[in-house]
């Protein structure tokens, strides 16, 4: 399958400010907390315009970009359930206190879409975490209604609760460039709506997941 075209124009049908935006930005401020917020990004202003005029019913949910959700199972999968498409992302640390660093593949290309790190003085927990916020804010950024997928469970929970629950930050012991980066994760969580769908990476029946390092 080819890349996705990125979305250049984006549509609010239910939001703060209703209509046709040219920018993420502006759509974003439209739609950023706003409860029942019904948005899709669309490659061309006139395909916008129409399905605006079309209303949400005829566009919203159906697949393509952002502001909608999957239905749980709706993204293709293999016979043995391994999901066909989804963004992954996964993290390494060098032992506790190590060197972290993180990354997102997207499937079905697995293709390496952001790496961040090495990074001084972690744990392997914050680099799942940090991966997981980066991949939804990236998803978020190109309009996308891929679900995100981690194999890390403390890492989706921590996501859930919008918050770290790690020592290694809270005592200070983590590296500066590390404690910024979960401060960051953890305003972006505070701040944004998110309709992206995160789901658990099932190691024992699907294999390694494919933005795993290869260090194990």
């Amino acid at each position: 399958m080819g890349k996705r075209a990125k979305s250049k124009f984006y549509v609010v049908w239910v939001g703060r400010d209703p209509g046709v935006h040219g920018s993420w930005a502006e759509c974003e401020a439209a739609v950023n907390g706003f409860a029942g917020a019904r948005y899709k990004g669309f490659v061309t202003r006139d395909e916008a315009e129409r399905a605006y005029r079309e209303g949400a019913s005829a566009h919203w949910g159906l697949g393509g970009g952002g502001g909608q959700k999957r239905a749980r199972d709706a993204a293709p999968r293999d016979p043995d359930g391994r999901p066909r498409e989804g963004l992954c992302v996964d993290a390494a640390c060098n032992g506790a206190g190590g060197q972290v660093e993180y990354r997102g593949v997207l499937l079905p290309e697995e293709r390496e879409v952001f790496k961040v790190g090495p990074l001084p003085t972690g744990t392997n927990n914050i680099g799942e975490f940090l991966a997981l916020v980066h991949g939804l804010a990236y998803l978020q950024r190109e309009a996308s209604d891929l679900p995100v997928y981690s194999d890390s469970r403390v890492a989706i929970g921590w996501v859930r609760r919008r918050k770290s629950r790690s020592g290694w930050v809270e005592d200070g012991t983590a590296g500066a460039k590390l404690q910024e980066l979960v401060r960051r994760a953890e305003t972006w969580l505070s701040r944004h709506h998110y309709t992206t769908e995160i789901r658990k990476w099932e190691t024992a029946d699907w294999g390694e997941i494919p933005a795993d390092f290869g260090r194990k």
